[in-house]
């Protein structure tokens, strides 16, 4: 709908590897997509990335702000089981924090 009303699309990616990996394609097959968001390397990613759950990570590469759409079939992203696997022993809090400034103030929800 977005396309039919002239809107731009700004897909956002928190969630990890594949979802990056499909809005990427969606990215590369919608005309209006204007900016594709992501988190790699994010400040809250502090004990693992979302590139530690891929075997080929270069095809997130990144170049003067751009990342070209995978380009072999499927997704185009090996997800690496065995870390998955071994993720999964050690559990997730999943929880928003809440960063605020020295004085204590919020500065993000």
């Amino acid at each position: 709908m977005a396309e039919a009303y002239d809107v731009a699309l700004a897909l956002h990616c928190p969630l990890g590897p594949i979802a990056l990996a499909t809005c990427l394609q969606i990215d590369a097959v919608s005309y209006n997509a204007f900016i594709q968001e992501q988190n790699l390397g994010i400040h809250y990613n502090k004990d693992n990335d979302l590139l530690d759950y891929i075997k080929n990570p270069e095809v997130f590469k990144y170049e003067d702000g751009m990342v070209m759409i995978p380009q072999v079939p499927g997704l185009g992203i090996e997800v690496d089981e065995e870390k998955v696997r071994e993720m999964a022993k050690v559990g997730h809090r999943w929880y928003n924090p809440e960063w605020r400034h020295a004085d204590g103030s919020v500065a993000e929800w």
